[in-house]
């Protein structure tokens, strides 16, 4: 199991067009890929143009899969020009829950 905790700094005036799209890729996560098991998108509280993710897959083939869908790279072709920094992500194992209690999260909108 895999977790991912990614800071992105939006560039000014950009946030909207970013969470359009960013909202897109997170949808398609969460609906589309049984490998992932969470992807939620944060607003920062002291930065209006920073986000978190948060993401949760099962393997490194679930997130190869993440990396190929149609909708990440939509996201990623559609932001490019978009991002202030460089995103620092962070790789980690979640410990609670336990994995075996992690569950495929049911559609959503």
């Amino acid at each position: 199991m895999i977790a991912l905790i990614v800071e992105i700094n939006i560039k000014p005036g950009f946030k909207e067009q970013f969470l359009e799209s960013m909202l897109g890729d997170a949808r398609g996560s969460n609906n589309d890929e049984p490998g992932c098991l969470r992807f939620d998108v944060l607003q920062d509280n002291e930065d209006e143009n920073r986000l978190h993710l948060f993401e949760v897959y099962e393997d490194d083939a679930a997130l190869d899969a993440h990396r190929n869908a149609p909708h990440f790279i939509k996201w990623r072709e559609e932001c490019a020009d978009w991002f202030a920094t460089e995103n620092v992500r962070k790789i980690a194992t979640p410990v609670y829950p336990a994995p075996e209690q992690w569950e495929k999260r049911p559609p959503m909108d």
